[in-house]
């Protein structure tokens, strides 16, 4: 039987286990990446490891997140992670270098190698052919120091690319398209694979795009092969030697194929306040916009930025929208201003933003309120932008510009303004200037060198072996689909303490109940009851480590996003299951819950929750877990970094 693409990388990275989708994998890493929001608490568990150098063939530490610097706080945690990461063999992106995922595809991911990151969207990798994926901080920091990297072997899903893209279509519509499809729980267990005759018509930017936002699928990643344009791509980029094919099989098998016709695609648009709330943006042109962000990881590319400035060339935006332009990298941003275009987006009315992350996790440029916002970012959960009541829309950078010049929502394809395709191919040569990396130190002087920590940078919060009997209470309850920006919101108020866990308990679910991070603290302990696929989106660890500070010791869940599970176990946080989801109507917030032999339950992988009600009544609830043996002794050591240490 033939393999994947995905498959033949595992096979060649498998340290430990079978390739039986769902059993555990233990892969070995050959890159990681972390961003500042992320990497403080990440490089803080690394230097408890005790290991001098990292393990891994390149590690990068990227600063896009908190680059706003008010206060000391930000500042303190670069000047951290940078000194860290000269001594242990890391090399450093400084603040204004670029987004990390847009510098890593054009500056250091090489087709066919692993790649793992404190950030969900490491799966942007993977248009370059590379398996990435997003990490939780801990999971990084053990691949760091040479420890191999632990998931569910995933099936694979089959993307089959028809036909061309056709004018004001993009391949965020092909993205937007397969979530249409799929939702943002259908790739759960999964990695999605694109083939097909259309695969050749998409450059790698536009690769990049697709899998970047297959995130919000709930993969575990999605690559696309490594073929002529990723040799063309990466010679431009002067990486040429890093080049190797990659092909899937013919007679590979898929567990699942769905199919997208270029030819036949119209542009799209996410409707708040979910990614797979997808309509035709034909459907949407009587919706006045307030403001249009072009950037993030998603849509910041060389060919995104010329895309947008050719549309607005000679023109100017209508005077009720505010539009902001956001280069993903140091390199985008020079050749835009090289040929001109920044001034062509410049005239039009934008106002151009730092090269980092900025609006896309409401680190300034929040909408008014209830404003509509066009966003060509990747993710739309409520008040995720900075404004509560924002109505964010995902957009593909030609729908973004042609509604900014009218103001109302506005399909590309009927609009007067055209992008120039002479202008947005990716060049026979890239600007490569590297100043804003810094290699770290050699072994030598690594030894004396000085790792400063600033007074905002707390130490990590003390895990528990998991205890024989739970008996507390449902400290919240929540719906399907619960975020890990409503967990641990992000904003320019809240992401400066990344690196201060009990600073940043008291906004544990602000979005959904003020009132729970008092009342988790007045209780001492707790449970949290959830729905379907809880803790999707970011992988962020924090959403973990509040909740252990808060004193959570376990989330009851229909579903679980895969790493947010693996980063409650990360953190020894109990994830379990309900056998049948109707018991979720049988337990309510304030309900007094109870486990017995939870040893035992861990051997069997299933828990009885007896819930006493305020009335005096009571019922027993079966819970189930899909927890590898490894996770189980993680949990009963008091999370990886004392299993680490223990081992």
């Amino acid at each position: 039987m033939g393999q994947t693409i995905a498959q033949k990388i595992i096979k060649e990275h498998l340290l430990s286990g079978e390739m039986v989708p769902g059993s555990e994998i233990g892969l070995r890493i050959d890159q990681t990446l972390t961003q500042d929001a992320t990497g403080t608490m990440a490089y803080l568990e690394f230097e408890s490891m005790g290991v001098p150098r990292v393990r891994t063939e390149r590690s990068v530490a990227y600063i896009d997140h908190n680059t706003l610097q008010s206060g000391f706080m930000n500042a303190d945690d670069h000047r951290y992670i940078q000194t860290v990461a000269a001594k242990h063999g890391i090399y450093y992106s400084r603040p204004g270098n670029g987004i990390c995922h847009q510098v890593h595809y054009e500056r250091f991911g090489v087709p066919g190698k692993t790649l793992i990151g404190s950030d969900s969207h490491t799966p942007t990798g993977g248009g370059l052919g590379m398996l990435a994926m997003g990490a939780g901080g801990m999971d990084v920091a053990v691949a760091m120091g040479g420890g191999a990297y632990y998931i569910p072997m995933p099936g694979m899903i089959k993307v089959e690319l028809k036909g061309r893209l056709g004018a004001g279509v993009s391949a965020k519509d092909v993205i937007l398209d397969v979530l249409r499809q799929l939702s943002v729980k259908g790739g759960v267990g999964y990695i999605v694979e694109y083939a097909g005759e259309g695969v050749g018509t998409l450059s790698v930017p536009e690769r990049c795009t697709i899998t970047n936002m297959g995130a919000e699928l709930g993969a575990t990643t999605s690559i696309f092969p490594s073929d002529e344009v990723t040799r063309d791509f990466l010679r431009a980029q002067d990486r040429e030697s890093d080049w190797k094919p990659l092909s899937s099989d013919e007679d590979a098998v898929y567990d699942k194929v769905i199919s997208v016709d270029l030819s036949a695609l119209k542009p799209l648009a996410a409707c708040p306040h979910s990614p797979d709330n997808v309509k035709p943006v034909s459907d949407l042109s009587d919706i006045k916009v307030d403001q249009v962000c072009i950037g993030s990881c998603t849509n910041s590319s060389l060919a995104d930025m010329l895309k947008a400035a050719s549309m607005l060339r000679g023109r100017k935006i209508a005077d009720s929208v505010s539009l902001s332009v956001s280069p993903g990298s140091r390199q985008v941003f020079s050749m835009l201003a090289e040929c001109g275009a920044l001034t062509d987006l410049i005239d039009a009315g934008a106002r151009v933003l730092e090269c980092a992350c900025g609006p896309c996790i409401g680190m300034g440029f929040s909408p008014s309120s209830a404003g509509v916002s066009l966003r060509t970012f990747n993710r739309n959960f409520l008040g995720r932008s900075g404004t509560k009541d924002g109505q964010v829309y995902l957009v593909s950078p030609e729908t973004a510009v042609a509604s900014a010049l009218t103001g109302y929502i506005t399909d590309p394809s009927t609009s007067d303004a055209k992008a120039d395709a002479s202008v947005y191919d990716v060049p026979d040569k890239f600007r490569i200037n590297d100043s804003g990396i810094i290699a770290p130190l050699d072994e030598e002087a690594a030894k004396t060198a000085e790792v400063i920590k600033g007074p905002n940078i707390k130490s990590f919060p003390d895990t528990h072996p998991l205890g024989d009997e739970i008996d507390t209470e449902v400290l919240l309850k929540v719906e399907d689909n619960i975020t890990t920006d409503h967990i641990m919101p992000a904003g320019s108020k809240i992401l400066p303490y990344r690196s201060n866990i009990p600073h940043l308990s008291q906004y544990c679910f602000e979005v959904v109940d003020p009132e729970f991070p008092e009342r988790a603290k007045a209780a001492g302990s707790g449970i949290i009851v959830g729905g379907q696929n809880y803790g999707q989106g970011s992988s962020r660890e924090h959403a973990a480590l509040v909740p252990l500070y808060l004193g959570i010791k376990a989330v009851v869940a229909k579903s679980f996003a895969r790493i947010h599970a693996a980063n409650l176990v990360n953190a020894g946080i109990l994830p379990l299951e309900f056998e049948n989801e109707a018991d979720y109507d049988k337990i309510g917030q304030g309900d007094s819950v109870s486990m017995h032999s939870v040893h035992e339950g861990l051997k069997a992988d299933r828990i009885v929750m007896t819930v006493k009600k305020a009335d005096g009544t009571s019922c027993d609830i079966p819970l189930r877990m899909e927890l590898a043996d490894r996770q189980k002794e993680m949990l009963l050591a008091g999370g990886l970094l004392k299993y680490t240490a223990k081992k």
